[in-house]
């Protein structure tokens, strides 16, 4: 994704041309971006943005016409644009594989490099990382709820501009969705692409078996008929089984119908009746319109039969409690080989010093028991205490079977990326299988468990010294 540096904030360059006239701007820093809180009010996140975002680190250079607005806006001296001439990101960055399930304060990306490199593309990164990671949980909850029925991701007209919809389209497929109606996206991605056709379809032609009949003579093996124009179970339905009859005698199928109104839990389990009734068990039964994780729970607590669900707007604009946007912040964590960390009255807003591994500790069954952030030289092991990192008082130990795996790895280095771009279908494939090994309750929608994310004895340490020695220069000045 070749995204032009002045996809910025104004003080991101400011602050890169103030480093640069203080003779900063080489000094090595190291920033970390995470997110406070669990989107929708849930249980987990599911990380994605990543291949975007290193694509983007790697082509990031400024172009003649960039350089002639920034000098037009007067802000910025001819030796500070000379130095942009030939910037180029060379830094590391550290992450998880996208589709990785993660949580609140685990360290996503750790980005390091010059000061200047690594404060340019903060906003970016948060861009990319933070839009993408909010869609793909929001997939990763709706095909929860879907409970094995096919999702596609039908957004795109409510997205939000076209950057949004590409992005929604790529990121709703990590999450666990099968395909898009966006065509842009199929062609950008790999995505399979899957399509109904629209009311006004039916509404253009005499009557609703004449537009079937249309449309099943164009598209005889890939044909979904929208059947609720005029009267899903009086007519729809029944005149789709006409032309399902007339596919056979052709030696052809009807794929499946689609259901955009009305009870769709009512209607699913009729039409299934009526298809089933008719010879036809294998056509099957898409739903839209306004779907979301809840819609969807409560179309299968009341017996729908629905086998694809078509999500669209509360997908693609991530919607819902605790939705539309993530939240994640970046944040200096050491500079000049020096740890360095934010204090605040909010421990809660209290950043994690110093460059970091994060560790997974996983049953002798398998499945996940906790997180722990600890510093790049710590030596933790099962049966370690482990620290609450909003409230250092509570501690627990970490039990004596559980062996620790390092979620992340070096994925850039002097500003080249060190792994091939992976599929999106093992992304989506990591994080079902990731899901599956959560502790009971984490994938509730209402009331989920709260997975630990604990500090190691050792970072526990080293925040306090900070801390003191804050209060302590505050003292004597």
């Amino acid at each position: 994704m070749h995204l032009s540096p002045l996809l910025t904030d104004l003080y991101e360059l400011t602050m890169l041309a103030g480093y640069f006239e203080e003779g900063m701007a080489d000094t090595q820093a190291v920033f970390d971006l995470y997110f406070r809180t669990n989107p929708f009010a849930g249980g987990y996140a599911v990380f994605a943005g990543l291949e975007p975002a290193l694509d983007c680190l790697e082509h990031l250079h400024f172009s003649t016409e960039e350089l002639d607005y920034l000098h037009s806006l007067g802000l910025f001296t001819p030796r500070f644009l000379d130095f942009l001439r030939n910037f180029r990101f060379q830094g590391s960055v550290v992450a998880p594989p996208e589709g990785t399930v993660v949580f609140a304060n685990d360290p996503l990306l750790t980005v390091s490099g010059s000061l200047a490199e690594v404060q340019l593309v903060e906003t970016v990164l948060l861009n990319l990382i933070n839009f993408q990671t909010l869609v793909a949980t929001k997939a990763a909850r709706i095909c929860h709820a879907a409970a094995g029925a096919e999702v596609i991701e039908f957004g795109l007209r409510r997205a939000q501009g076209p950057d949004g919809g590409l992005s929604a389209s790529r990121a709703a497929c990590v999450g666990g969705a099968k395909g898009t109606s966006n065509v842009l996206a199929g062609m950008a991605f790999g995505l399979p692409v899957r399509g109904t056709h629209a009311h006004s379809w039916v509404q253009s032609f005499p009557d609703e078996l004449a537009a079937f009949r249309a449309y099943a003579a164009a598209f005889p093996d890939s044909s979904v008929l929208l059947v609720d124009t005029y009267d899903t179970l009086g007519s729809g339905v029944p005149n789709a089984i006409v032309v399902a009859r007339e596919l056979r005698a052709q030696g052809h199928s009807l794929r499946a119908i689609r259901l955009d109104s009305g009870d769709l839990a009512y209607l699913s389990r009729e039409a299934r009746h009526l298809l089933n009734a008719a010879g036809f068990p294998e056509v099957r039964i898409l739903a839209s319109n306004e779907l979301d994780e809840q819609v969807i729970g409560s179309i299968r607590d009341e017996g729908g039969r629905v086998d694809i669900y078509g999500v669209g707007t509360k997908l693609a604009t991530a919607a819902g409690i605790g939705g539309g946007a993530l939240g994640g912040v970046y944040k200096l964590v050491a500079i000049d080989g020096r740890p360095k960390m934010k204090i605040t009255s909010d421990m809660a807003k209290a950043t994690l010093p110093g460059n970091k591994r994060l560790l997974r500790a996983i049953g002798p069954d398998g499945n996940y028991v906790q997180d722990v952030i600890c510093l790049e030289d710590d030596t933790i092991a099962a049966g370690d205490t482990v620290f609450d990192p909003v409230n250092p008082l509570q501690w627990i130990r970490l039990s004596g079977n559980v062996r620790l795996v390092d979620l992340r790895q070096t994925v850039m280095a002097d500003g080249r990326r060190l792994l091939a771009p992976e599929p999106l279908e093992r992304m989506a494939e990591r994080c079902r299988h990731q899901l599956a090994l959560l502790p009971r309750g984490c994938r509730r929608f209402v009331n989920p468990h709260r997975y630990k994310v604990s500090i190691s004895a050792g970072l526990k340490e080293m925040r306090g010294a900070l801390i003191q020695a804050e209060h302590a220069g505050r003292r004597c000045a």
